[in-house]
């Protein structure tokens, strides 16, 4: 039988993840305020200055439980991801030439828990996994309009050679 080993730290005392961030990839937590009514969450709000490039387009995305989306990669557009539903893994992978975080992976858990926006730069591979029971749902803010006859989205298989990631390898303890 093999060594019980530590957990390794993975967050400071105040719930920031301690692992490196890839570069231009920003994380805004959002504040519900729920009363008797419900509750309101704001989205994206320019002021923050969480992103310089204005806000031109604005669709929703669903994922059914267990389901991933990706590996995706756009070039002309950064993504910014709002996490509203559910709960979902955000699994990035920086494949840009001259990053200083070129080739480092960040996972990101957001959820109805947590709700937040992400911004997700041109040329990092994303793939979002719902690890939950129920659809998520996020809204995603990207910096450019869809273009329907030349959409800028390119896609690797889930299990391709060129990222050094597995899903089915992170199944738990």
């Amino acid at each position: 039988m093999p060594e019980p080993r530590p957990d390794v730290q993975t967050v400071n005392p105040d719930g920031e993840p301690v692992a490196s961030r890839i570069a231009g990839v920003n994380v805004r937590t959002a504040v519900t305020h729920p009363d008797e009514r419900g509750e309101v969450c704001e989205i994206y709000n320019p002021a923050w200055g969480f992103h310089e490039e204005p806000l031109v387009y604005v669709y929703q995305i669903c994922i059914r439980p267990h389901r991933i989306k990706g590996w995706v990669v756009h070039r002309e557009q950064d993504d910014r991801l709002f996490v509203s539903l559910g709960t979902v893994k955000i699994v990035l992978y920086d494949d840009r030439d001259g990053s200083p975080t070129r080739h480092l992976i960040n996972e990101v858990y957001l959820g109805e828990r947590k709700r937040g926006l992400i911004t997700i730069p041109k040329g990092v591979f994303h793939a979002i996994q719902n690890v939950g029971d129920t659809d998520a749902v996020l809204v995603n803010l990207p910096t450019r309009p869809y273009n329907h006859a030349q959409p800028d989205k390119l896609r690797l298989p889930l299990d391709t050679d060129q990222i050094p990631y597995r899903f089915e390898d992170r199944l738990g303890w």
